[in-house]
């Protein structure tokens, strides 16, 4: 038996999960837990990063409480797009801000004015969202940043811990590449672009690829933790390639949606899926494992559901999940919809009033319950879901008999019987903990312990339940789709 650990951290928690792979059977367990909350500080928004390294290191420390005392690796996946930045000793200048972060309004609109849609889409391959690496940059620039004067080195945020794990600064293919500022094609950050954008290119690391050896942890570290010289590998850093690779598929054309705090549906496909359809359809290309390319979309996904649950949790309204699965099913079906991608929904002061705003300005009924929000919410990102599906068949001139569903979404069994309503085709739920178990897939595959990724996905099957829902009613979910489509068409 090998015993490797995954971090995961996604946009409001994060876990230590140790990974034990005996012969083709892979078992997880989870030896830490933590939140991760962003930071309100004088109108901006921050990661709080020093509290979420002081977690890494407490996982290290209770995973070997636990028994587990060799380890064979440990690798970090994240969110994507935010950074840090360091200065010329290698210090961390100030704390990363969080994408939803308000400075970036506006950005995208006014570099757009300046460089074509078509032609930044044709040179980065990356779906328009306006808190994508490259606005939150020129947000810097454009605002005299005393950061962006002082910095010599740029870290995406599973790569600003890892650094702070091994002393070592390594860029990683597949989160950089969700930055708009790499090529898809060479697989690297697009120079042209950046020096046309007049960003600093010493900043930016020549990405490797997942799999790589990024160095052992500091011996200050090794003391502290208790473990020594333990190898850190650069895994598929950004948590959706890390959710990717554990999709139990069989076959070699499948799609996916890694349900979270973000919904991110697609599939995997050899060469990037850049021309003018997809540039009209918003759709991003981001790294792979092995060379391979995520055609997907991002979906607003249980943010939403997140922010009404701070909401009502800071007005003494807190319901179990149990008691939210009966509210939502008591419920009236298809009373209002929203579009879960609306720019109204980035970050609302309070998510339940923006919610009966935009029902109220589409003259729908407005949810007035916790039941009627969160069947709304639901209810419309199934609808949400089969319409990116469709698309992506579009693209890529396939037709999917059904869909995986990975991450802590697919525990929602009403979603996922929503989902499979909406989509007319079953819905195969799990493995519930996807990123993680793509993080350890990667190290297992690094150490030679996994042959490839067919190898890694049999694996899967072998080793996690999934769940099939089959669709039902679905000519009430046509018409609900159908007026969905009539009222967001975008």
């Amino acid at each position: 038996m090998v015993n490797t650990l995954a971090f995961d951290l996604g946009a409001s928690s994060g876990r230590a999960v140790v990974g034990s792979l005996e012969g083709d059977h892979l078992s997880i367990v989870d030896t830490h837990r933590f939140p991760n909350e962003p930071v309100h500080v004088q109108g901006h928004m921050y990661w709080d990063i020093l509290r979420l390294f002081h977690e890494i290191k407490q996982g290290l420390i209770a995973t070997r409480l636990k028994g587990y005392t060799e380890l064979q690796s440990i690798g970090i996946d994240t969110w994507a797009v935010d950074f840090g930045l360091l200065d010329i000793n290698g210090d961390l200048l100030g704390n990363p801000y969080h994408y939803r972060d308000p400075q970036t309004d506006g950005i995208m609109e006014a570099l757009l004015k300046r460089v074509p849609r078509s032609e930044l889409f044709q040179q980065t391959g990356i779906q328009f969202l306006p808190f994508n690496t490259i606005y939150q940059l020129i947000a810097l620039k454009q605002n005299h940043s005393p950061l962006l004067t002082q910095a010599r080195t740029l870290l995406l945020i599973p790569e600003l811990l890892r650094y702070f794990l091994t002393g070592k600064k390594i860029s990683e293919w597949t989160v950089a590449s969700t930055s708009q500022l790499c090529n898809p094609f060479t697989a690297t950050w697009d120079h042209h672009l950046i020096e046309y954008l007049e960003l600093p290119h010493y900043l930016f690391l020549k990405p490797q690829q997942p799999g790589s050896p990024s160095g052992t942890i500091l011996p200050e570290i090794a003391a502290e933790v208790g473990y020594c010289e333990l190898p850190v590998i650069a895994v598929a850093e950004h948590d959706t390639a890390s959710a990717v690779i554990a999709v139990p598929a069989q076959e070699k054309d499948f799609a996916y949606l890694s349900c979270g705090t973000w919904s991110l549906l697609g599939t995997e496909v050899a060469a990037p899926v850049i021309n003018q359809q997809a540039l009209e359809l918003n759709i991003t290309n981001e790294g792979g494992i092995n060379g391979s390319s995520r055609l997907l979309k991002n979906v607003t996904g249980l943010w939403l559901i997140q922010e009404c649950r701070r909401i009502w949790r800071n007005e003494g309204l807190i319901a179990t999940y149990e008691e939210e699965q009966s509210a939502i099913q008591k419920a009236e079906p298809f009373q209002s919809l929203i579009n879960p991608d609306d720019p109204m929904f980035i970050h609302p002061i309070d998510m339940p009033q923006q919610i009966q705003k935009y029902c109220s300005e589409t003259n729908q009924v407005v949810p007035q319950s916790p039941g009627a929000l969160l069947r709304c919410i639901i209810e419309s990102l199934a609808l949400r879901y089969r319409f990116v599906l469709e698309q992506i068949e579009i693209l890529t001139q396939k037709d999917f008999r059904g869909l995986h569903m990975v991450g802590g979404g697919a525990q929602n069994a009403i979603l996922c019987q929503y989902t499979a309503n909406a989509l007319k085709r079953p819905v195969w739920a799990g493995p519930f903990e996807g990123t993680a178990i793509g993080n350890l897939l990667v190290q297992f595959l690094a150490s030679g312990h996994i042959r490839d990724m067919q190898h890694a996905r049999s694996i899967v099957r072998n080793s996690f339940s999934i769940e099939t829902y089959e669709p039902t009613d679905t000519e009430v979910w046509e018409q609900a789709y159908r007026r969905f489509c009539t009222l967001f068409s975008a």
